[in-house]
């Protein structure tokens, strides 16, 4: 799972997903590319599924780009807690995702099977998403 190897601080404030992204918002490596069109988070686990879901599609064939990476830590306390007592132990890493942030990015193959591969990649996120190419941020 992809994660951060040092952090300045171990436990971050939850902070709002307020906005759209402007920064990588467009497509900047490969031809075809998956768009967040809602705003959530993704957990590295999630990612990594994606990832999976793209790689077996495209059985190793052309490139795909990850464009996101989850460096922001979330908290969960134990469960039968009561409440109180501070802010629970760090449980995993999420990447803030807002409307229009590219996510995935594929090249060197036939549209068809990329947009197989992105739509498998879809379902595995948390909020809705579009698949873009090239032609169509033209």
């Amino acid at each position: 799972m992809l994660s951060p190897k040092k952090v300045k601080h171990r436990k971050v404030f939850k902070g709002r997903m307020t906005g759209a992204a402007h920064r990588g918002s467009s497509i900047a490596y490969g031809e075809y590319a998956l768009k967040a069109v809602g705003c959530g988070r993704m957990t590295s686990q999630q990612i990594e599924a994606a990832r999976i879901a793209i790689n077996r599609k495209v059985k190793r064939g052309g490139k795909m780009w990850i464009r996101i990476f989850p460096d922001k830590p979330f908290t969960r306390k134990p469960a039968e807690t009561r409440m109180g007592k501070g802010k629970g132990s760090p449980e995993g890493w999420v990447a803030i995702i807002k409307p229009g942030r590219i996510l995935y990015e594929l090249a060197g193959v036939d549209g068809e099977l990329a947009r197989e591969a992105l739509r498998l990649a879809a379902n595995k996120l948390p909020f809705p998403t579009k698949i873009i190419d090239m032609d169509s941020t033209l």
